[in-house]
């Protein structure tokens, strides 16, 4: 399976069908397949429903946020803390966006919608708490630049999810539950998680980010 038919499951499932299909492509089937193939299949099968999630109208944002280099983001849930640390010098202008949503506090009430186990958990879309749209399509009304970098996908590891189109992301974000080199390059990774991966690890689909808060720390 090619590496470019990857991306395009990380902007998550818009319809139950699409789930179905995901399922199926994620190994109900009688041939063995290694972790890679499995979610190859599944972006795969979801790569029709997520061309269309971010059109080429929506605009280009540069955030105007000054970033310091010692933020780091505190998403609080029911399960506890997560937090994170960004690279901004890898992905500036995706750290300066992730850190104007949540000042504003886009992200406050939104769920993580999608659990991969063994793979990532996502959210961020602002759908999922205002009902305004399939979950796994909104975004911020903007898109951003792709920011790829060197950083490798390892256990912790957060980046921007997209649609088929590099320049696509906007505020839905993924967090790897487990090393996917396989995305290494075609996504632009943006920070890491530095405390709460157990919290992560025990996310159920529809967990609420109660808030997401920026502080600075030495």
């Amino acid at each position: 399976m090619e590496a470019r038919s990857i991306p395009h499951v990380l902007v998550a499932i818009a319809t139950l069908a699409l789930t179905v299909s995901v399922s199926i492509a994620l190994g109900c089937t009688s041939e063995r397949r290694s972790p890679d193939q499995m979610h190859a299949g599944a972006l795969k099968a979801s790569e029709e429903a997520s061309v269309a999630v971010f059109p080429e109208e929506v605009p280009l944002h540069t955030s105007t946020v000054k970033v310091q280099g010692d933020e780091i983001a505190v998403i609080t849930t029911k399960k506890g803390k997560i937090e994170i640390r960004f690279f901004p010098q890898d992905a500036p202008n995706h750290v300066a966006s992730f850190i104007e949503l949540a000042e504003s506090g886009f992200y406050d009430g939104t769920t993580f919608h999608r659990v991969e186990p063994g793979f990532v958990v996502q959210g961020g879309d602002p759908y999922s708490k205002t009902g305004e749209g399939p979950v796994g399509t909104g975004g911020p009304g903007w898109r951003l630049k792709a920011e790829f970098n060197s950083r490798h996908h390892v256990e912790g590891t957060v980046a921007m999810a997209r649609a088929k189109d590099p320049d696509s992301a906007g505020s839905q974000f993924y967090i790897c539950l487990a090393p996917a080199p396989f995305l290494d390059g075609q996504y632009t990774v943006f920070g890491e998680v530095v405390e709460g991966m157990d919290v992560v690890k025990r996310l159920q689909p529809g967990d609420v980010m109660e808030s997401v808060r920026i502080e600075h720390r030495p």
